[in-house]
C-alpha cells in the first residue's frame, strides 16, 4: 500500500459492557453513563459487543434501545451480534425498532460462522439437531433483504389490520439503515465477501494469519482485497487497544501496565490451528501512544479510528482512557469534535479508495 497521511475524522470505542454478576443493573447503568459521557467528549459512535453466557450484554438491541433515549447525537453499533444466534426476520424488526427510536443513529456489525458456546446453547436455542443449521454467510444476506422491507407476496397481497387493509412489510421500516450495515472482517474470505455484497468493513486488533506472520501485512492484504472485492466506497471502522497513562494515578497505571505485559507474548506468534495473531496493545503516554499508532501502516488508509476498551478495567478508568484519547491523542490525528460533526454521514478516504 502507498503511504497516506493519517486524517481521522471519525472517533468512536467499543465497550465490553461489563457487570458483576449478582448486580447486572449496576454495570449496564455504568455503560449507558458511559456512552453518554463519549458523546460529551465528542466521539462519533459508540459500539457494544454482544455476549452469550458471560456477565455483558447479551441483547445488544434491547441495551442500544435504552441508549437511544439516554444520548442525541452518538452513533450506537454493534461489534458484533454473531448471526447464529438470531433469527434474520425477528432480529431485523429489532433493529429497524432500535434505529427508528435512534433516529437514525444505528450501525449493526455482524459475524457469520458457528456461534461462540453452541455446544452449550444450541440445545436450548433450536429445535432438533441444531448442528444442522445454517450458519453461513446465508443468514447475513437473508437479514439484510429482511431490513430493506420489500413487501411480501405480490402487488395483490394484503393483510387485515385494525387500520384497514395493507399491503405486508417488515414494520418499522428503517430507511438507509441498509446501507449502515458492517461485517467483522479477520480473513482474507471475510473480507472479499463483505466487499462483493456491499457491507462496511470494521477491523480491529485481531486477525487471521494467512500466509503470514506479520500482523500488519495481513491485516493490508485483507484490506487491499475488501476494496479490489468492491469496498472501495463503503466505510472501514480500524479497532485498536489503547490505553494512555497520562490521566491515570500511581497505582493504575501500575495496573495498566501489568495488563498490557500479561498480554505482550500472545502478539509474539500466530496462536491456535486458526494462527490467530494479535497487535500489540499501545500502553503508555500520549506521546509514546501516537507514536505507535502513527507507525501503524494500516492507520492511513482508514477514516475511522475505534478505541477497543479492554474488558478488565472499572468504570472510572474507562472515562480516563476515553478522556485522555479525545483531548491528547486523537487531535494529533486529524480529528477535532468539529470535524467529526461535518462528518457523521458516511464517509471515504479518496486517497486510500
Amino acid at each position: 500500500m502507498t503511504n497516506y497521511k493519517i486524517a481521522i475524522d471519525h472517533l468512536g470505542f467499543l465497550t465490553p459492557g461489563n457487570y458483576a454478576g449478582d448486580d447486572p443493573l449496576a454495570g449496564l447503568e455504568q455503560t449507558l453513563r458511559l456512552l453518554e459521557y463519549g458523546e460529551t467528549l465528542g466521539f462519533a459512535s459508540a459500539w457494544v459487543r454482544q455476549r452469550h453466557l458471560e456477565p455483558g450484554i447479551s441483547s445488544a438491541a434491547a441495551f442500544l434501545a435504552a441508549a437511544t433515549q439516554r444520548t442525541d447525537r452518538i452513533q450506537l453499533g454493534t461489534a458484533v451480534i454473531p448471526i447464529g444466534y438470531e433469527n434474520p426476520y425477528r432480529l431485523a424488526e429489532d433493529l429497524s425498532t432500535v434505529d427508528v427510536l435512534s433516529r437514525g443513529r444505528l450501525n449493526i456489525g455482524l459475524s457469520a460462522g458457528r456461534p461462540p458456546h453452541v455446544d452449550l446453547i444450541g440445545p436450548l436455542a433450536f429445535d432438533g439437531d441444531w448442528s444442522a443449521y445454517d450458519f453461513s454467510h446465508q443468514r447475513v444476506l437473508r437479514f439484510a433483504d429482511n431490513l430493506r422491507a420489500d413487501f411480501l407476496g405480490d402487488a395483490h397481497t394484503v393483510i387485515k389490520t385494525p387500520f384497514g387493509p395493507q399491503r405486508p412489510r417488515l414494520q418499522p421500516y428503517a430507511k438507509g439503515l441498509s446501507d449502515r450495515l458492517w461485517y467483522g472482517g479477520g480473513s482474507l474470505r471475510s473480507a472479499r465477501w463483505a466487499g462483493e455484497n456491499g457491507f462496511n468493513l470494521l477491523i480491529g486488533n485481531v486477525t487471521t494469519g494467512e500466509q503470514t506472520d506479520d500482523f500488519f501485512e495481513a491485516q493490508a492484504r485483507q484490506l487491499e482485497t475488501y476494496r479490489q472485492a468492491g469496498g472501495a466506497g463503503k466505510r472501514v471502522a480500524l479497532g485498536r487497544v489503547i490505553v494512555p497513562l497520562d490521566g491515570a494515578d500511581a497505582s493504575t497505571r501500575r495496573r495498566y501496565l501489568d495488563y498490557a505485559a500479561g498480554r505482550h507474548e500472545r502478539t509474539l506468534t500466530p496462536q491456535g490451528e486458526r494462527r490467530t495473531l494479535f497487535a500489540r496493545d499501545l500502553v503508555g503516554t500520549s506521546e509514546q501512544i501516537l507514536e505507535g499508532l502513527l507507525a501503524d501502516p494500516i492507520l492511513p488508509h482508514v477514516r475511522e479510528l475505534r478505541l477497543e476498551l479492554p474488558y478488565e478495567f472499572e468504570h472510572e478508568e474507562y472515562r480516563q482512557i476515553l478522556d485522555d484519547v479525545a483531548t491528547r491523542i486523537a487531535p494529533a490525528l486529524g480529528w477535532s469534535q468539529t470535524k467529526d460533526e461535518a462528518a457523521r454521514a458516511p464517509s471515504v478516504n479518496p486517497a486510500a479508495a
